[in-house]
């Protein structure tokens, strides 16, 4: 047996519990055991470090529950620890009411992903505000704008944004109780999450501002974020007053980059 073929299949001894008879000497089943263990227990405290409203949200005996139904489920295939539950929420909305009691869960756990992919995300320079304030008449009409990387945009299905907000806040280690939250009516809206320097960020996003990003990130020029624009408003006249509108407040939110 080559030291590959040993290697995998004691990776699926302690991950998928498969025999590992021949694979180790001696009495190894406690070993193993202890082995298994861990890579529940660790993979489970990643999932709670990703997930922490979403961990809070449930409870620690119900986040447990969905954390190893999960792992046994869709076991890490990423070298880094960091990317395990990229598919949760996923898995969330074909689990049932058993692991999951409110559909609004789901979205929970949206927002939590895409934040934390927002924190871990690469930064770049910001455009020059000073060079845009320069350009003539002709330069805004072919102006390409850049997103950030830590732009992130979620569709959601209930207004989950008050309970998300509560229990970030909230610090079970001080003994507080838990707050009370209400109850997420269905919603169907899209969710903006960034980085701007060392914090993170969130807001909802109206469809005129969702259209306009999807433009951005189209490597769409000036010009057509104006035409997007007249389309969403009927009116030509407003469109290039809000487009400008539009542009300072991502310049403002941290949204852009330079080319």
């Amino acid at each position: 047996m080559s030291l590959v073929t040993q290697q995998r299949r004691l990776a699926a001894a302690i991950r998928d519990g498969a025999d590992a008879a021949g694979l180790l000497a001696g009495d190894c089943a406690t070993g193993l055991e202890v082995y298994r263990h861990a890579y529940r227990v660790r993979l489970a405290a990643a999932l709670a470090d990703n997930y922490t409203v979403l961990s809070r949200a449930l409870g620690d005996a119900g986040f447990d529950a969905l954390a190893q139904a999960y792992v046994a489920a869709r076991p890490s295939r990423h070298p880094s620890i960091r990317w395990f539950g990229h598919e949760l929420a996923g898995f969330m909305a074909e689990a049932g009411e058993g692991l999951v009691p409110h559909a609004g869960l789901v979205d929970i756990a949206r927002m939590d992903w895409a934040l934390r992919t927002a924190f871990d995300a690469a930064d770049a320079a910001p455009p020059d505000a000073a060079a845009l304030v320069a350009l003539g008449p002709d330069d805004w009409a072919g102006l390409v704008l850049h997103l950030q990387a830590s732009v992130q945009r979620v569709a959601l299905a209930h207004a989950i944004e008050p309970a998300w907000r509560a229990l970030r806040e909230w610090e079970p280690e001080s003994g507080a109780d838990p707050p009370e939250l209400p109850e997420p009516v269905p919603h169907a809206h899209e969710l903006l999450a960034w980085r701007q320097g060392q914090e993170t960020r969130w807001r909802s996003l109206e469809p005129l501002e969702a259209r306009l990003l999807d433009a951005v990130a189209a490597g769409q020029t000036f010009a057509l974020l104006c035409e997007r624009a007249a389309d969403e408003l009927g009116d030509a006249d407003a469109a290039a007053p809000a487009v400008v509108g539009a542009l300072q407040r991502w310049l403002a939110d941290g949204l852009l980059r330079r080319p």
